[in-house]
């Protein structure tokens, strides 16, 4: 059984059908990408595993738990962790703050430990631990959206445009975390407008055009597809 199947999930806002019969899966130790252009349904998919969205049908099952219903808080504490688009640190807050935030559903006696791991993951970030989140800038930020996601010690990622507004230094700097989250056991699902460096890092991949998955397949191979060149890669 794979750790994530999301099946036929048909989503709406209103009277606008944006998600139409989509299905994947992610097995354990995978980083799946999931690909395609500004409107194609990505962020509205991770919002429906998340519980930040209700399908209208279909279903989610993440570790053998059908979590389509389930609430987003109940979901994280199963493993899911959720970093959004945009970052959407708490500004005002600091970065010891932020991360703390992070691991509200750990126990406390674990609090230390967790902080001096994301530490090592993001030096910057304990340089900076005592400084508002607000106040950091957009790659930095976007370090802290993650380290506050590895926080809650998930089993997988879920990864919204982690590169968006970032400068190439940052993009593949943050890129290069993704792959060590991976190597170290995480399993990650990323959406990723940059499908260059999301099939680059990533085992398999999605294309998501106009809420419904267009082709699947080896992101390798993916990467090589004369169309997906020519649509997604400027090719």
């Amino acid at each position: 059984m794979a750790m994530l199947e999301v099946k036929d999930l048909n989503v709406y806002y209103g009277m606008i059908h944006a998600l139409h019969d989509v299905s994947f899966s992610v097995e354990e130790g995978e980083v799946v990408a999931l690909i395609g252009a500004n409107g194609a349904g990505k962020t509205t998919t991770l919002h429906t595993i998340t519980g930040l969205l209700q399908a209208k049908s279909g279903s989610v099952v993440f570790e053998g738990h059908d979590i389509t219903r389930k609430p987003g808080h109940a979901i994280v504490r199963l493993g899911m962790s959720h970093v959004p688009e945009g970052r959407r640190v708490f500004a005002n807050l600091t970065v010891a703050e932020n991360l703390r935030m992070g691991a509200y559903t750990r126990p406390k006696s674990e609090m230390a430990a967790s902080l001096k791991e994301v530490y090592e993951w993001f030096p910057r970030l304990e340089e900076r631990r005592n400084q508002a989140a607000g106040t950091l800038s957009g790659g930095e930020q976007q370090m802290l959206a993650m380290g506050r996601a590895m926080m809650a010690k998930p089993r997988i990622l879920l990864m919204d445009e982690p590169s968006m507004g970032l400068s190439p230094l940052f993009v593949g700097e943050i890129f290069k975390i993704i792959e060590k989250v991976s190597s170290a056991g995480t399993t990650v699902l990323l959406v990723e407008q940059n499908a260059k460096k999301a099939l680059s890092i990533a085992d398999r991949a999605y294309v998501l055009e106009t809420g419904r998955i267009s082709k699947s397949g080896n992101a390798k191979e993916l990467l090589n597809d004369d169309a997906i060149k020519k649509a997604y890669l400027g090719e």
